[in-house]
Protein backbone atom coordinates (compact mmCIF):
# COMPACT_ATOMS: atom_id res chain seq x y z
CA UNK A 1 0.00 0.00 0.00
CA UNK A 2 3.04 2.57 0.61
CA UNK A 3 4.36 1.60 -2.29
CA UNK A 4 1.58 2.51 -4.52
CA UNK A 5 1.27 5.86 -2.45
CA UNK A 6 5.22 6.50 -3.49
CA UNK A 7 4.79 6.28 -7.12
CA UNK A 8 3.07 9.34 -7.89
CA UNK A 9 5.66 11.76 -5.85
CA UNK A 10 8.38 9.69 -8.18
CA UNK A 11 6.88 10.83 -11.19
CA UNK A 12 6.45 14.63 -10.44
CA UNK A 13 9.75 14.52 -9.05
CA UNK A 14 10.72 13.49 -12.68
CA UNK A 15 8.46 15.86 -14.60
CA UNK A 16 10.28 18.67 -12.44
CA UNK A 17 13.51 17.70 -13.00
CA UNK A 18 13.08 17.27 -17.01
CA UNK A 19 11.52 20.79 -16.67
CA UNK A 20 14.54 22.58 -15.45
CA UNK A 21 16.98 20.57 -17.75
CA UNK A 22 14.53 22.08 -20.23
CA UNK A 23 14.95 25.60 -19.43
CA UNK A 24 18.75 25.22 -18.72
CA UNK A 25 19.73 24.34 -22.16
CA UNK A 26 17.30 27.01 -24.04
CA UNK A 27 18.77 29.52 -21.08
CA UNK A 28 22.63 28.24 -22.49
CA UNK A 29 21.43 28.50 -25.99
CA UNK A 30 20.41 32.34 -26.21
CA UNK A 31 23.65 33.29 -24.50
CA UNK A 32 25.48 35.64 -26.47
CA UNK A 33 28.89 34.02 -28.25
CA UNK A 34 31.77 34.95 -26.83
CA UNK A 35 35.39 34.88 -27.88
CA UNK A 36 37.78 32.17 -26.98
CA UNK A 37 39.27 34.33 -23.94
CA UNK A 38 36.14 34.39 -22.45
CA UNK A 39 35.77 30.81 -22.44
CA UNK A 40 38.80 29.33 -21.67
CA UNK A 41 37.73 25.62 -22.38
CA UNK A 42 36.17 26.18 -25.27
CA UNK A 43 38.37 24.75 -28.34
CA UNK A 44 36.16 26.70 -31.14
CA UNK A 45 38.34 28.83 -33.41
CA UNK A 46 38.10 32.59 -32.39
CA UNK A 47 34.53 34.44 -34.18
CA UNK A 48 35.50 38.05 -35.50
CA UNK A 49 33.68 40.92 -33.72
CA UNK A 50 30.12 41.50 -33.00
CA UNK A 51 30.17 44.80 -35.40
CA UNK A 52 31.95 42.48 -38.42
CA UNK A 53 28.81 42.48 -41.34
CA UNK A 54 27.62 38.72 -41.97
CA UNK A 55 27.90 38.32 -46.21
CA UNK A 56 25.96 35.04 -46.31
CA UNK A 57 25.82 31.90 -44.47
CA UNK A 58 27.53 28.80 -46.15
CA UNK A 59 27.79 25.25 -45.92
CA UNK A 60 31.87 24.24 -45.49
CA UNK A 61 31.30 20.98 -48.02
CA UNK A 62 29.52 23.29 -50.46
CA UNK A 63 30.87 26.36 -50.64
CA UNK A 64 28.82 27.70 -53.51
CA UNK A 65 25.81 27.45 -52.02
CA UNK A 66 24.95 30.45 -49.59
CA UNK A 67 21.71 31.16 -47.53
CA UNK A 68 20.84 34.65 -46.10
CA UNK A 69 19.99 33.29 -42.52
CA UNK A 70 21.89 30.62 -40.20
CA UNK A 71 20.27 26.79 -40.58
CA UNK A 72 20.73 23.01 -42.01
CA UNK A 73 21.94 23.11 -45.76
CA UNK A 74 20.83 20.78 -48.44
CA UNK A 75 23.30 18.40 -47.18
CA UNK A 76 22.13 18.23 -43.66
CA UNK A 77 25.33 20.48 -42.39
CA UNK A 78 24.92 23.44 -39.56
CA UNK A 79 26.00 26.49 -42.24
CA UNK A 80 28.51 29.10 -41.38
CA UNK A 81 28.77 32.89 -41.65
CA UNK A 82 31.33 34.78 -44.10
CA UNK A 83 32.24 38.37 -42.63
CA UNK A 84 33.37 41.16 -44.56
CA UNK A 85 36.72 42.13 -43.11
CA UNK A 86 37.00 45.44 -45.04
CA UNK A 87 39.49 43.82 -47.81
CA UNK A 88 39.16 45.54 -50.73
CA UNK A 89 41.29 42.73 -53.33
CA UNK A 90 38.87 39.89 -53.68
CA UNK A 91 41.31 37.43 -55.59
CA UNK A 92 43.62 37.01 -52.66
CA UNK A 93 43.69 35.13 -49.41
CA UNK A 94 45.02 36.67 -46.03
CA UNK A 95 46.64 34.59 -43.42
CA UNK A 96 48.76 35.85 -40.37
CA UNK A 97 52.35 35.24 -39.45
CA UNK A 98 51.70 32.77 -37.14
CA UNK A 99 49.57 30.47 -39.00
CA UNK A 100 52.15 30.33 -42.17
CA UNK A 101 54.98 29.42 -39.84
CA UNK A 102 52.40 26.91 -38.66
CA UNK A 103 51.60 25.25 -42.39
CA UNK A 104 55.23 25.65 -43.30
CA UNK A 105 54.51 27.83 -45.99
CA UNK A 106 57.88 28.64 -47.90
CA UNK A 107 57.88 30.57 -50.95
CA UNK A 108 61.05 31.07 -53.58
CA UNK A 109 61.36 33.90 -55.91
CA UNK A 110 60.50 33.53 -60.01
CA UNK A 111 63.96 33.95 -61.41
CA UNK A 112 64.77 34.90 -65.75
CA UNK A 113 66.41 32.14 -66.98
CA UNK A 114 67.07 30.18 -69.95
CA UNK A 115 67.09 26.61 -68.63
CA UNK A 116 69.80 24.06 -69.57
CA UNK A 117 68.67 22.40 -72.13
CA UNK A 118 71.19 19.26 -72.09
CA UNK A 119 69.06 15.94 -72.39
CA UNK A 120 70.52 12.38 -72.66
CA UNK A 121 68.82 10.06 -75.54
CA UNK A 122 70.27 6.42 -76.97
CA UNK A 123 71.40 5.59 -80.38
CA UNK A 124 72.71 3.25 -82.27
CA UNK A 125 76.33 3.91 -84.94
CA UNK A 126 75.88 2.67 -88.80
CA UNK A 127 78.25 3.00 -91.41
CA UNK A 128 78.41 6.21 -92.97
CA UNK A 129 76.64 5.20 -96.41
CA UNK A 130 77.98 8.18 -98.15
CA UNK A 131 81.51 6.37 -98.14
CA UNK A 132 80.24 2.87 -99.16
CA UNK A 133 81.29 1.81 -102.89
CA UNK A 134 79.94 -0.98 -105.07
CA UNK A 135 81.98 -2.96 -106.88
CA UNK A 136 79.93 -4.61 -109.64
CA UNK A 137 80.08 -5.95 -113.06
CA UNK A 138 80.16 -3.81 -116.21
CA UNK A 139 79.68 -6.55 -119.04
CA UNK A 140 79.03 -10.38 -118.20
CA UNK A 141 81.83 -11.94 -116.76
CA UNK A 142 82.96 -14.94 -114.64
CA UNK A 143 84.56 -14.50 -111.49
CA UNK A 144 88.09 -16.54 -111.89
CA UNK A 145 89.24 -15.78 -108.72
CA UNK A 146 88.67 -13.89 -105.23
CA UNK A 147 91.43 -12.54 -103.08
CA UNK A 148 88.48 -11.07 -100.49
CA UNK A 149 86.05 -14.26 -99.39
CA UNK A 150 84.22 -13.21 -96.49
CA UNK A 151 82.43 -10.05 -95.32
CA UNK A 152 83.71 -7.85 -93.14
CA UNK A 153 87.46 -8.09 -94.14
CA UNK A 154 89.53 -5.19 -93.97
CA UNK A 155 91.32 -4.40 -96.73
CA UNK A 156 93.34 -0.87 -97.97
CA UNK A 157 93.13 1.04 -101.05
CA UNK A 158 94.15 -0.34 -104.13
CA UNK A 159 94.00 -4.09 -102.95
CA UNK A 160 93.24 -6.77 -105.29
CA UNK A 161 89.62 -8.13 -104.75
CA UNK A 162 88.82 -10.51 -108.06
CA UNK A 163 89.91 -11.91 -111.39
CA UNK A 164 87.37 -12.04 -113.66
CA UNK A 165 86.97 -13.18 -117.50
CA UNK A 166 85.27 -11.26 -119.80
CA UNK A 167 85.90 -10.98 -123.41
CA UNK A 168 84.29 -7.41 -123.62
CA UNK A 169 86.67 -5.84 -121.12
CA UNK A 170 89.89 -7.95 -122.40
CA UNK A 171 88.87 -6.94 -126.21
CA UNK A 172 89.05 -3.08 -125.10
CA UNK A 173 91.63 -3.39 -122.66
CA UNK A 174 94.09 -4.90 -125.73
CA UNK A 175 92.61 -2.90 -128.10
CA UNK A 176 93.57 0.88 -125.91
CA UNK A 177 97.43 -1.08 -125.43
CA UNK A 178 97.58 -1.36 -128.62
CA UNK A 179 97.00 2.46 -129.54
CA UNK A 180 98.74 3.67 -126.90
CA UNK A 181 102.16 4.73 -129.35
CA UNK A 182 100.57 5.60 -131.98
CA UNK A 183 101.56 8.96 -133.78
CA UNK A 184 99.97 9.88 -136.63
CA UNK A 185 96.18 11.67 -136.44
CA UNK A 186 94.07 8.95 -137.15
CA UNK A 187 95.34 6.95 -135.00
CA UNK A 188 95.45 9.08 -131.92
CA UNK A 189 91.45 9.88 -132.59
CA UNK A 190 91.38 5.85 -132.39
CA UNK A 191 93.27 5.99 -129.23
CA UNK A 192 90.64 8.70 -127.44
CA UNK A 193 87.73 6.03 -128.77
CA UNK A 194 89.34 3.54 -127.19
CA UNK A 195 89.95 4.97 -123.68
CA UNK A 196 86.51 6.15 -123.74
CA UNK A 197 85.19 2.61 -124.61
CA UNK A 198 86.93 1.73 -121.16
CA UNK A 199 85.31 4.48 -119.45
CA UNK A 200 81.86 3.11 -120.61
CA UNK A 201 82.66 -0.03 -119.65
CA UNK A 202 84.41 0.59 -115.87
CA UNK A 203 87.88 0.44 -116.95
CA UNK A 204 90.52 3.01 -117.27
CA UNK A 205 93.67 2.26 -119.39
CA UNK A 206 95.33 4.72 -116.53
CA UNK A 207 94.72 2.60 -113.59
CA UNK A 208 97.51 -0.16 -114.09
CA UNK A 209 95.08 -2.71 -114.91
CA UNK A 210 96.21 -4.91 -117.38
CA UNK A 211 95.12 -8.24 -118.98
CA UNK A 212 96.73 -11.03 -117.37
CA UNK A 213 97.25 -14.76 -118.56
CA UNK A 214 94.19 -16.36 -120.56
CA UNK A 215 92.94 -12.80 -120.49
CA UNK A 216 91.42 -12.31 -117.09
CA UNK A 217 91.71 -8.50 -115.34
CA UNK A 218 92.20 -8.14 -112.10
CA UNK A 219 89.18 -5.65 -110.05
CA UNK A 220 91.14 -3.34 -107.43
CA UNK A 221 90.01 -1.65 -104.39
CA UNK A 222 88.50 1.97 -105.29
CA UNK A 223 89.05 3.12 -101.50
CA UNK A 224 90.09 1.49 -97.90
CA UNK A 225 87.27 0.43 -95.43
CA UNK A 226 85.56 -2.80 -95.01
CA UNK A 227 84.02 -5.41 -96.97
CA UNK A 228 80.31 -4.85 -96.02
CA UNK A 229 78.25 -6.94 -98.51
CA UNK A 230 80.24 -10.02 -100.80
CA UNK A 231 77.48 -11.58 -103.56
CA UNK A 232 79.49 -14.08 -105.38
CA UNK A 233 81.90 -17.09 -105.39
CA UNK A 234 84.66 -18.19 -107.36
CA UNK A 235 83.24 -19.77 -110.82
CA UNK A 236 79.88 -17.56 -110.43
CA UNK A 237 78.89 -15.91 -113.86
CA UNK A 238 77.47 -12.86 -113.18
CA UNK A 239 75.43 -10.60 -115.64
CA UNK A 240 76.39 -6.70 -116.60
CA UNK A 241 75.24 -4.62 -113.78
CA UNK A 242 75.32 -7.18 -111.24
CA UNK A 243 76.89 -6.05 -107.69
CA UNK A 244 79.72 -8.18 -106.71
CA UNK A 245 80.42 -6.29 -103.33
CA UNK A 246 80.55 -3.18 -101.35
CA UNK A 247 82.84 -1.48 -99.55
CA UNK A 248 82.14 0.74 -96.73
CA UNK A 249 84.98 3.09 -95.30
CA UNK A 250 85.43 3.51 -91.28
CA UNK A 251 86.90 6.87 -91.13
CA UNK A 252 83.50 8.35 -89.88
CA UNK A 253 80.67 6.55 -88.60
CA UNK A 254 77.02 7.89 -88.04
CA UNK A 255 75.03 7.47 -85.26
CA UNK A 256 71.02 7.68 -84.93
CA UNK A 257 69.62 8.89 -81.83
CA UNK A 258 65.66 8.64 -80.87
CA UNK A 259 64.67 12.34 -79.64
CA UNK A 260 61.31 12.76 -78.18
CA UNK A 261 59.30 15.44 -79.42
CA UNK A 262 59.66 18.06 -76.65
CA UNK A 263 63.27 17.71 -76.85
CA UNK A 264 63.66 17.36 -80.72
CA UNK A 265 62.50 20.89 -81.13
CA UNK A 266 64.86 22.46 -79.19
CA UNK A 267 67.63 20.51 -81.45
CA UNK A 268 69.38 21.61 -85.15
CA UNK A 269 71.54 20.75 -87.43
CA UNK A 270 75.17 21.44 -86.29
CA UNK A 271 74.05 20.84 -82.61
CA UNK A 272 77.02 19.40 -80.58
CA UNK A 273 77.10 16.41 -79.04
CA UNK A 274 78.82 14.04 -77.11
CA UNK A 275 78.80 10.32 -77.28
CA UNK A 276 79.52 7.88 -74.32
CA UNK A 277 80.08 4.17 -75.93
CA UNK A 278 79.11 1.20 -73.09
CA UNK A 279 82.14 -0.95 -75.10
CA UNK A 280 84.45 1.68 -74.88
CA UNK A 281 84.26 2.98 -71.14
CA UNK A 282 85.96 5.92 -70.12
CA UNK A 283 86.58 7.42 -73.75
CA UNK A 284 84.46 9.98 -75.08
CA UNK A 285 83.75 10.62 -78.70
CA UNK A 286 82.47 14.70 -79.85
CA UNK A 287 80.52 15.29 -83.14
CA UNK A 288 77.61 17.42 -84.50
CA UNK A 289 74.16 16.80 -85.85
CA UNK A 290 74.19 16.73 -89.51
CA UNK A 291 70.50 16.67 -90.30
CA UNK A 292 66.87 15.88 -88.26
CA UNK A 293 65.37 13.14 -90.31
CA UNK A 294 61.93 13.87 -91.18
CA UNK A 295 60.93 10.24 -90.05
CA UNK A 296 58.74 9.78 -86.60
CA UNK A 297 58.76 6.59 -85.06
CA UNK A 298 54.73 5.04 -84.86
CA UNK A 299 55.87 3.01 -81.77
CA UNK A 300 58.10 5.85 -79.80
CA UNK A 301 56.64 8.43 -81.05
CA UNK A 302 60.25 9.75 -81.08
CA UNK A 303 62.37 12.06 -84.23
CA UNK A 304 65.81 10.31 -85.16
CA UNK A 305 68.56 12.33 -85.79
CA UNK A 306 71.57 11.84 -87.62
CA UNK A 307 75.17 12.27 -85.72
CA UNK A 308 78.42 12.30 -87.60
CA UNK A 309 81.13 11.11 -85.82
CA UNK A 310 85.05 10.66 -86.42
CA UNK A 311 86.59 7.29 -86.48
CA UNK A 312 90.17 7.33 -87.64
CA UNK A 313 91.19 4.42 -85.31
CA UNK A 314 88.32 2.68 -86.28
CA UNK A 315 87.57 1.84 -82.58
CA UNK A 316 84.04 2.34 -83.57
CA UNK A 317 82.20 -0.33 -84.86
CA UNK A 318 78.21 -0.19 -86.94
CA UNK A 319 75.53 -2.15 -84.04
CA UNK A 320 77.14 -0.50 -80.97
CA UNK A 321 74.71 1.23 -78.59
CA UNK A 322 75.86 4.45 -77.45
CA UNK A 323 74.45 7.22 -74.91
CA UNK A 324 74.07 10.94 -76.75
CA UNK A 325 74.19 13.86 -74.73
CA UNK A 326 73.24 16.51 -76.85
CA UNK A 327 73.77 20.06 -75.84
CA UNK A 328 71.21 22.81 -77.73
CA UNK A 329 72.28 26.80 -77.66
CA UNK A 330 70.61 27.80 -74.62
CA UNK A 331 67.56 29.80 -75.74
CA UNK A 332 66.07 33.48 -74.58
CA UNK A 333 65.63 34.14 -70.47
CA UNK A 334 61.95 33.39 -69.52
CA UNK A 335 60.38 33.07 -66.34
CA UNK A 336 60.72 29.94 -64.30
CA UNK A 337 59.67 28.45 -61.02
CA UNK A 338 60.17 25.35 -59.09
CA UNK A 339 58.13 22.33 -60.19
CA UNK A 340 56.82 22.15 -56.71
CA UNK A 341 55.27 25.58 -57.21
CA UNK A 342 52.86 23.95 -59.87
CA UNK A 343 49.12 22.85 -59.00
CA UNK A 344 47.93 20.71 -62.03
CA UNK A 345 43.86 20.59 -62.15
CA UNK A 346 43.20 18.89 -65.56
CA UNK A 347 44.19 20.49 -68.51
CA UNK A 348 45.17 23.51 -66.22
CA UNK A 349 48.09 24.80 -64.60
CA UNK A 350 48.65 27.83 -61.45
CA UNK A 351 50.99 28.93 -59.17
CA UNK A 352 50.14 30.45 -55.71
CA UNK A 353 51.71 34.02 -55.55
CA UNK A 354 52.87 35.13 -52.36
CA UNK A 355 52.11 39.09 -51.64
CA UNK A 356 53.25 41.25 -48.64
CA UNK A 357 51.13 41.68 -45.71
CA UNK A 358 50.37 37.89 -45.85
CA UNK A 359 48.43 37.83 -48.72
CA UNK A 360 48.10 35.17 -51.18
CA UNK A 361 47.23 35.02 -54.99
CA UNK A 362 46.07 32.06 -57.07
CA UNK A 363 47.49 32.61 -60.64
CA UNK A 364 46.84 30.73 -63.78
CA UNK A 365 49.98 29.97 -65.91
CA UNK A 366 51.06 28.25 -68.99
CA UNK A 367 53.73 25.96 -68.57
CA UNK A 368 56.91 24.93 -70.65
CA UNK A 369 59.87 22.91 -70.54
CA UNK A 370 60.90 21.22 -67.36
CA UNK A 371 64.97 20.45 -66.52
CA UNK A 372 66.71 20.69 -63.47
CA UNK A 373 63.79 20.85 -61.27
CA UNK A 374 62.43 24.09 -62.80
CA UNK A 375 59.65 24.84 -65.42
CA UNK A 376 59.39 27.35 -67.78
CA UNK A 377 56.16 29.75 -67.43
CA UNK A 378 55.49 31.18 -70.73
CA UNK A 379 52.37 33.13 -69.30
CA UNK A 380 51.36 34.20 -65.99
CA UNK A 381 54.27 35.90 -64.61
CA UNK A 382 56.70 38.28 -65.30
CA UNK A 383 59.67 37.16 -62.96
CA UNK A 384 60.26 38.87 -60.15
CA UNK A 385 57.04 37.55 -57.82
CA UNK A 386 57.35 34.62 -55.24
CA UNK A 387 55.45 31.57 -55.93
CA UNK A 388 54.59 29.13 -53.00
CA UNK A 389 56.55 25.84 -52.80
CA UNK A 390 55.34 24.05 -49.63
CA UNK A 391 51.45 24.26 -48.66
CA UNK A 392 50.11 25.88 -51.41
CA UNK A 393 47.67 23.32 -51.52
CA UNK A 394 46.26 24.53 -48.13
CA UNK A 395 46.06 27.52 -49.36
CA UNK A 396 44.75 27.04 -52.92
CA UNK A 397 41.96 25.38 -50.79
CA UNK A 398 41.18 28.52 -49.11
CA UNK A 399 41.03 30.15 -52.34
CA UNK A 400 38.57 27.82 -54.01
CA UNK A 401 36.71 28.27 -50.97
CA UNK A 402 36.81 32.06 -51.49
CA UNK A 403 35.81 32.19 -54.77
CA UNK A 404 39.47 33.71 -55.66
CA UNK A 405 39.63 30.46 -58.41
CA UNK A 406 36.37 31.46 -60.04
CA UNK A 407 37.84 34.87 -60.50
CA UNK A 408 41.24 34.06 -62.24
CA UNK A 409 41.60 35.70 -65.65
CA UNK A 410 41.65 32.65 -67.19
CA UNK A 411 38.07 31.89 -66.94
CA UNK A 412 38.53 27.83 -67.59
CA UNK A 413 40.69 27.54 -64.32
CA UNK A 414 38.60 25.84 -61.86
CA UNK A 415 38.99 24.36 -58.19
CA UNK A 416 40.47 21.60 -57.75
CA UNK A 417 37.87 19.96 -55.54
CA UNK A 418 35.39 21.23 -52.71
CA UNK A 419 37.75 22.52 -49.44
CA UNK A 420 36.88 22.75 -46.03
CA UNK A 421 35.91 25.38 -43.32
CA UNK A 422 38.19 28.08 -43.18
CA UNK A 423 41.50 27.51 -41.21
CA UNK A 424 41.74 29.43 -37.89
CA UNK A 425 44.28 32.75 -38.79
CA UNK A 426 43.04 32.60 -42.73
CA UNK A 427 40.74 35.27 -43.68
CA UNK A 428 39.08 34.92 -47.44
CA UNK A 429 39.49 38.26 -49.31
CA UNK A 430 35.46 39.76 -50.36
CA UNK A 431 32.27 37.91 -51.76
CA UNK A 432 31.79 35.24 -53.98
CA UNK A 433 30.14 36.26 -57.57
Amino acid sequence: MKRALLIPFILVGLLITAAGAYWAGRHHGSAPTGSSADHPDSTESPTPAASAKVLYWYDPMVPAQHADKPGLSSMGMQMVPKYADGGTDTNTVRIDAATVQNLGVRAAPVERRALAATVQVPGTIGWDLRQAVIVSARVDAVVSKLYVRAPYTTIAAGAPLADVLAPQWSSAVAESQALQQVQSAEAKALRGAAQQRLQVLGLSSMDGRAIGRGGQITLHAPQAGVIGTLDVREGQRVNAGQTLMTINGLSTVWVEAALPQAVAGTVHADTPVTVHVDALPGQVFRGHVEALLPDIDMTTRTQRARIVLANPEGALSPGMFVTVQLDPVPGKAVPVVPDDALIATGDHTRVIVAEDGGHFRAVAVRAGRAAGGYTEILDGLAGGEKVVVSGQFLIDSEASLSGALDRLNDPAAKPASAASAPMPGMTMQGDRP
